[in-house]
């Protein structure tokens, strides 16, 4: 079955990672682009981690992991090498209708991280369900190649236009003009059409 692409406000959610390696260290590098309420559970962290865990003030229990210890959080995340550990955290999580993503276990993952591109407040996310993480890798240079440099500032001006214009017709037709006339000319900048 595919996933279904959305977005998720991090406001008010806890984060847990299970793990301390390169892998728990990839999730760590792009949940902190949306989130710093983020908890770490792990005999041993990699140096680089340490270093987020310090600039970032997170919190950590240095320790293995033990049964309930997901309990209260929002969202699981288990990095860890250890298969049957995966598989018993993602069926406790299950008991407490947590979210949980398995790194290296597709079947025990209730979401996945997508490959993505952040500029400002654009956020393009690509995946392939699990089939191919290089062909998402790949596709997201090739796009991110594609979009043109000022685009955070264009929509920094429609944020500030969208608070000063009434809502209505008028107002949708004026942003479908607006930004189809900025696509178009970044299309013959770039010399696409």
């Amino acid at each position: 079955m595919a996933y279904f692409p959305a977005f998720l406000k991090f406001d008010d959610k806890t984060i847990l990672i299970v793990g301390g390696g390169n892998i728990a260290l990839e999730k760590l590098e792009h949940l902190l682009n949306f989130s710093s309420n983020i908890t770490l559970i792990s005999k041993n962290f990699s140096e680089k981690i340490d270093d987020l865990i310090d600039k970032h003030s997170l919190k950590i229990f240095q320790k293995e992991y033990e049964k309930g210890d997901a309990k209260g959080y929002d969202i699981v995340i288990v990095a860890v090498d250890d298969f049957v550990l995966q598989e018993d955290i993602y069926f406790e999580t299950r008991e407490y209708k947590i979210l949980c993503n398995c790194v290296d276990l597709q079947q025990y993952c209730d979401f996945i991280f997508p490959s993505y591109i952040k500029r400002g407040d654009l956020t393009v996310a690509i995946s392939t369900s699990g089939s191919s993480p290089a062909f998402a890798k790949n596709f997201k240079t090739f796009l991110s190649n594609l979009i043109p440099e000022g685009v955070e500032d264009f929509l920094k001006e429609l944020k500030e236009l969208r608070s000063t214009i009434p809502k209505g017709k008028e107002r949708m037709r004026f942003f479908d003009n607006k930004v189809k006339d900025y696509i178009n000319s970044w299309e013959k900048k770039s010399g696409q059409k």
